[in-house]
């Protein structure tokens, strides 16, 4: 009953957002801008950058897999048994009092003795099969997936030349982001080795998301016991040398693994410790730092020019990492109230992304909701798993993803390359809509039980319709046109679908209405969950 209300009130409010932006006709965004050819290539400057189309793998595809997985995935463990497990590492030392009676506890001893770099031996995916994993992804729905190469943490999921500290010469001894790519290509899905060491520099350090940042004292007597320790707990601060680490190694991916999607964490020190760096207000440092990322960035872009492949990329978090208009907009388990500019939700089945033992996990009822949602408003829905540190996947994220796959399979022309319809939802009759040419979709958030009208549709007429039909059942639909709409009678026989109902209405017009979209993404975000960058809800 909660979820009914929840999803009646949002519905309520991207109705109204959606009716108003319809008075006034605006350019659609993304999918028609021209991508530059391989001749004439972005040019360096945000301005270019902003003319990047929305691949159509990517608007069409809509369902992604991410994986947050990596030494953390060995602990599995964080105080108070929710949020986000991967960023453990940095709280053994920032809350002693509660992690290093842990460790003693679980390993015999704690920082300085052993630190987090000593956990790594222990995350060796010894059950790992990469093409096990691409099969399900695919067998589930997804169209492409996000792994992290790299997180807040330092570790390298790939060989890198770069670092010792890689997957490659410690741990697991595999090249676990080259040998997924393989697995991905042969199953035809879009790769994206995602990258978080935007944070790095101060993950570690006493002071978090300053310019100056230094080592806290149990990680610099870790650092002077093994010295090889100072290339994962550093580079400390935001200096050229971690800058220029931070361009290498995304440079190295993208040579090794030609990704189709730059993924890049939210970036703090934009809007932190005095600096506001879209406003144009950056300390020399930030400066040099946001410059390289705006040449990495047309580097990637130009690179897939070069390659005819359609590469894309996201603008993360609500303080945005880039001028809008670069990258998808972005936001852990983000959902919007309103039609926005393209966008994606990384979204958790649990309260985190990382492996977190015990994790209390969302009802499948609600993900295939939030799901279906997310892509009514014109988001990709990015779900993530945190797989073990073995590389078993826990047995609550695979039913999930196999009830998203076999709902998917049922509803799927509901889905897969939709757009966008006039209105995004009908609250009093739990509706969510998409479009596909001229065909409506009207999913029913509710088990369809009696007769319901779509009052969107008041003003058509009969002949407009030509048919409906419900995905996954062979029974007769019956509808007639009133003055509030068409009216549907669902038959008694609902078919194979669960949890939602995919009403198609096939009518003689496009459906897709462009000019609705709530283009200026401050206002797209405003009402949405606000979570901190450890993953607590405020």
């Amino acid at each position: 009953m909660n979820i009914l209300k929840q999803t009646t009130a949002t519905f309520a409010i991207c109705f109204s957002a959606a009716s108003l932006q319809a008075a006034t006709p605006e350019k659609q965004v993304g999918s028609t801008k021209q991508a530059p050819s391989a001749s004439e290539r972005y040019d360096g400057s945000w301005e270019s950058l902003q003319q990047m189309p929305v691949p159509a793998w990517f608007d069409d595809g809509k369902i992604g897999i991410f994986i947050h997985w990596g030494p953390y995935s060995v602990i599995g463990y964080r105080k108070g048994g929710r949020g986000y497990s991967e960023h453990v590492p940095k709280l053994i030392y920032e809350e002693p009092e509660h992690y290093y009676p842990y460790m003693k506890e679980r390993w015999g001893a704690a920082p300085p003795e052993f630190g987090y770099k000593d956990i790594i031996p222990e995350f060796k995916a010894e059950n790992w099969d990469p093409d096990a994993w691409a099969k399900l992804f695919k067998e589930v729905g997804a169209h492409y997936v996000v792994m992290t190469a790299e997180h807040h943490d330092g570790w390298a999921n790939w060989d890198s030349d770069l670092t010792p500290w890689n997957a490659m010469d410690k741990g697991p001894k595999r090249d676990l982001v080259g040998d997924l790519g393989k697995a991905l290509k042969k199953q035809g899905l879009k790769y994206a080795p995602s990258y978080h060491r935007e944070r790095h520099q101060s993950f570690f350090a006493k002071e978090k998301f300053v310019v100056n940042a230094e080592p806290r004292d149990d990680i610099a007597e870790e650092i002077k016991r093994v010295p090889e320790a100072a290339s994962l707990y550093g580079p400390f601060g935001t200096t050229k040398e971690y800058v220029d680490s931070y361009v290498a190694r995304w440079k190295e991916i993208q040579t090794k693994y030609q990704p189709d999607f730059l993924w890049i964490d939210d970036i703090p020190i934009w809007t932190r410790d005095g600096n506001n760096v879209l406003a144009g207000k950056a300390k020399p440092e930030v400066q040099y730092f946001y410059d390289q990322c705006r040449m990495m960035i047309t580097d990637f872009m130009n690179d897939g020019a070069a390659r005819g492949a359609e590469v894309y990329l996201n603008n993360k978090g609500k303080n945005r990492n880039w001028p809008d208009g670069v990258g998808c907009l972005e936001k852990d388990n983000l959902k919007l109230e309103v039609i926005g500019p393209k966008w994606q939700s990384c979204t958790t089945f649990g309260s985190s992304y990382g492996y977190l033992e015990g994790d209390r996990y969302k009802t499948i009822e609600s993900v295939i909701h939030e799901m279906v949602e997310v892509i009514s408003r014109n988001g990709n829905f990015l779900v993530n798993i945190g797989p073990k540190a073995d590389g078993t996947i826990p047995e609550p994220q695979v039913e999930r993803l196999h009830a998203m796959g076999e709902w998917l399979k049922i509803n799927g022309d509901a889905i897969y390359g939709s757009r966008y319809w006039k209105e995004c939802g009908q609250p009093n009759e739990h509706l969510a809509f998409t479009t596909n040419g001229k065909r409506l979709y009207a999913i029913k958030l509710q088990k369809p039980v009696a007769p319901f009208t779509i009052t969107g549709t008041a003003g058509w007429s009969a002949d407009e319709i030509k048919g409906i039909r419900l995905l996954g059942s062979n029974a007769k639909v019956a509808w007639e046109m009133t003055a509030q709409g068409v009216q549907i009678t669902p038959p008694s026989d609902l078919g194979a679908s669960q949890y939602a109902w995919s009403f198609e209405i096939g009518t003689t017009k496009e459906q897709h209405h462009p000019n609705v979209i709530v283009r200026d993404a401050s206002a797209a975000l405003t009402g949405t969950k606000e979570v901190d960058l450890d993953g607590n809800v405020r």
